[in-house]
This record gives structure tokens, C-alpha cells and sequence, in this order.
């Protein structure tokens, strides 16, 4: 197959990338699984978005200070500088956010220091990541492939030239292209306990390590406070941020409280293994007894609806949570416009490290780092776009890839590990 641009990936910024990028070049996004599981679908709490001049300093501020100041400044500035047209976009194609009569509606998440969050309901990354879905499938220029799995990239004369992959029922091809985009999300596949969809495995990232290309931070990989406790196993269902952000706190088994629950991810998850340590115990106890019912049912729907499925009525009781793998602050090695350290190469989103978030991600920044990146990822293409030679006498060797998911788990975790060794 030939194409001028391959998006590997359809959360947003899969997909917004596709939507910034001219109608006369034709774009094939392809998909590890349905479309509607990334996890953008799963982000449960909101968007940031610079309100007004006046909080810029403060936004600058609270994302340096969750991410231990660890952050690249440029790409802090960037992101808050782009925010407003970002959400002008997502307006434009239906995004539906919670509105009163003087416009938006702001919530506050923590280690925020005023709201600065736009949402819909407790379902804000299904609000965007389907109307982008909608928007880009309606585009006569784009190809949407489900259940394709990318197993390599094709490399030629130290270019990108396109990935090479495999459908469903096995069947290998190359998707040969001018300019590609590696969107293929987090790595809480290879984590026993883990918010994300069990196929998000940090396939690019290791590709792009057997390539040589720079990777970066690798070891930060933040876990998230308040995960439903269940034992059933699958998938960590997340109890949003945003839960904390009004008024909802955290409790031992003793019914007392042990952390400010506005702190940073990384300080109050720490807290509840200490606390999960010091008791014994499989859990903590999360508490809404603080915010009003009315509240719980018209913000929280889903929370609310998932705890009741596991037998925990929260606006009558806590509900226990635990901590769990959630989200990838390292990754691909990116600059300011997303391109990798390999010639034709772009990488957004989760899979990408632009040093936006440091350490340790501030809450709801994820979407918005996704968005803003990959829109400039596809600005650049278009300020650069050259076409690609395809190589001559290409061949697919299959026999390479018969040890694909596992080859590639093992190398992330490979590469984490020798990060985490670095830092040491």
C-alpha cells in the first residue's frame, strides 16, 4: 500500500493530526484494535485550557511543580499558548462541554491552584475522541484500518518510509509513505495492573529503540492514586481526579484521613502504599460524603454507576481504591514540532516525550499535550513535505516477527529498567 502520510494510532492525537493535515494528501490511520479502544475514549476527568491571560503564570506553574520541574519550559509554554485554539477546534466539530449561562464551566483537579478544567459529565476523553472519530471519518481523504498491528517501521537510507504490519487473521503488509506518525498511546499493557486497555504495549516505543532512535525518560511511568479496588481482573477502572478536585478524601480503615488529597498523583499515591503498608490492607477508602448527591449523579454518572455495579453505593458509602499503573510521562524523544531524531518520523501523544510533564503529569494535561503536539506534528509535515523514495526489492521477512507481542514487551520493560538504572 502507498500513501502519502501512515498515523499509527487513532486516539486523539491520531486522529486531530489527520484532521490538521491537507485534504489533497491522502492519510491511512491504522489502529491496533477497534477504534473506539484507545484511551482517549478512557480519560475520565477534562481538559486543561488557559481561561484568561491573568492565569498563565499560575497553569506554567502548577505543571513545573507536578512535574518536580523536570519539564522542558518550551514545551510547557507551548501548550498553554495553544490551548484556547485547540478547544476552538474541538468545538468545531461538536465537542459538547458543560456550560452555565456565562459560558464555559470550569472544574479544579489536583495540585491545580484555580479551575481551569473543561469537561463533559465524568466521560470528557469519549466527548472528544468521538467527535474527532466522527470528524475524520467523514474526511474523503483519510482510510481508517481497525485490527492492523504495527510491527516494525521500514527504514531506508536512514529514513522513515513507512511501517510494516499485520491484519487480524495474520496476513503481513508494508503501508509505504512519505511521512509517518507513531500515536500508538501508553505501555499499560505490560503491567498486571494498569488503567489502560491491555493492547497498548509501547509497541513504537520499543521499535523505535531497536532503530536507534533517542528515546526519553523511559522510567517515568506514573501511577494513578484512585483505581477502583476489585478482584475481578481486567482493566483498573479509574476513579477521576476530578472526585478529589471537589471535595471527596481519602481514608485509612480507621475512618481517618492521611494525606491532603489536592497533592500532586505521585505524592498521594505514595501515601496510600504507605498507609496500604502500615495497616496491612489491600486498599484505602475513597469518601464523598462531602460532596452533594446532586452533584455525585450529574458529574459523576459513570463513577457512580460503576461502583454501584461493584456493590458500593458512593453517595451513601466510600468505595475502595487502590493505586495502579496509568500513565507514560516519558517515551520517543520528540522536539517542539514532534519529530524524532529520525528523519520523516513523528511521534504524539502518550507514546512521545516532549518534556511537557516532567516526573510526574499534572492532572488533565494529557489531552491537551496530545492535542496541541500532534496538531504542530502535522503543521510541520506540511512546512517540510517532501516525497519519499520507496526502497527497491523490498521484502517482508515474516519469520522476524513470530515472536511479536512478547519481543516487544520485553524491550520496553528493558528499556525502562535501564533508564531507571541511569537515574540511580
Amino acid at each position: 500500500m502507498n500513501t502519502d502520510v501512515v498515523i499509527v494510532g487513532c486516539g486523539v492525537a491520531g486522529l486531530y493530526c489527520a484532521m490538521k493535515l491537507p485534504r489533497d494528501k491522502k492519510i491511512t490511520i491504522v489502529t491496533k484494535d477497534i477504534a473506539e479502544n484507545s484511551d482517549s475514549f478512557l480519560a475520565q476527568g477534562g481538559i486543561c485550557v488557559l481561561p484568561d491571560d491573568s492565569d498563565y503564570d499560575a497553569f506554567f506553574e502548577d505543571t513545573m511543580r507536578a512535574g518536580h520541574y523536570e519539564n522542558t519550559p518550551e514545551s510547557v509554554d507551548i501548550m498553554i499558548r495553544s490551548s484556547r485554539a485547540v478547544i476552538d477546534d474541538l468545538v468545531s466539530v461538536g465537542t459538547d462541554f458543560t456550560r452555565d449561562d456565562d459560558g464555559f464551566v470550569y472544574t479544579k483537579e489536583g495540585a491545580h491552584s484555580r479551575p481551569r478544567i473543561l469537561y463533559h459529565e465524568d466521560e470528557t476523553g469519549k466527548e472528544i475522541t468521538s467527535k474527532l472519530l466522527c470528524a475524520v471519518r467523514s474526511l474523503p481523504n483519510v482510510t481508517l484500518v481497525e485490527n492492523y498491528t504495527m510491527v516494525d517501521i521500514i527504514e531506508s537510507d536512514g529514513e522513515c518510509v513507512g511501517i510494516i504490519g499485520h491484519d487480524a487473521t495474520g496476513e503481513y503488509s508494508a503501508i509505504f509513505a512519505d511521512y509517518t506518525v507513531l500515536a500508538t498511546g501508553g505501555i499499560g499493557g505490560v503491567y498486571e495492573h494498569s488503567t489502560n486497555f491491555p493492547h497498548l504495549t509501547g509497541d513504537a516505543v520499543a521499535i523505535a529503540a531497536e532503530h536507534g532512535i533517542k528515546l526519553k525518560n523511559v522510567d517515568y511511568v506514573q501511577i494513578h492514586p484512585t483505581t477502583l479496588y476489585s478482584e475481578k481482573k481486567g482493566r483498573a477502572f479509574l476513579i477521576s481526579e476530578s472526585v478529589r478536585g471537589e471535595g471527596a478524601i481519602l481514608l485509612n480503615h480507621k475512618g481517618e484521613r492521611f494525606v491532603d488529597e489536592l497533592l500532586p498523583r505521585d505524592v498521594v499515591a505514595n501515601a496510600i502504599f504507605e498507609e496500604m503498608k502500615k495497616e496491612g490492607k489491600p486498599h484505602m477508602w475513597l469518601s464523598l460524603e462531602r460532596i452533594p448527591k446532586d452533584e455525585i449523579l450529574n458529574h459523576f454518572p459513570n463513577i457512580y454507576k460503576r461502583c454501584l455495579e461493584e456493590g458500593y453505593d458512593i453517595t451513601k458509602e466510600p468505595a475502595p481504591v487502590v493505586p495502579a499503573q496509568h500513565y507514560f510521562m516519558g517515551g520517543i524523544f520528540v522536539d517542539s514540532d514532534s519529530h524524532t531524531t529520525m528523519p520523516r518520523l513523528y511521534a504524539a501523544g502518550e507514546t512521545a516525550c516532549n518534556g511537557v510533564h516532567g516526573r510526574n503529569r499534572l492532572a488533565s494535561n494529557s489531552l491537551l499535550e496530545s492535542l496541541v503536539f500532534a496538531g504542530r506534528a502535522a503543521e510541520h509535515m506540511i512546512e517540510v513535505y517532501e516525497d519519499a523514495s520507496v526502497p527497491d526489492g523490498f521484502e517482508i521477512d515474516i519469520e522476524k516477527y513470530e515472536n511479536y507481542p512478547e519481543k516487544y514487551k520485553d524491550a520496553v520493560l528493558a528499556a525502562i529498567e535501564k533508564e531507571r538504572e541511569s537515574h540511580e
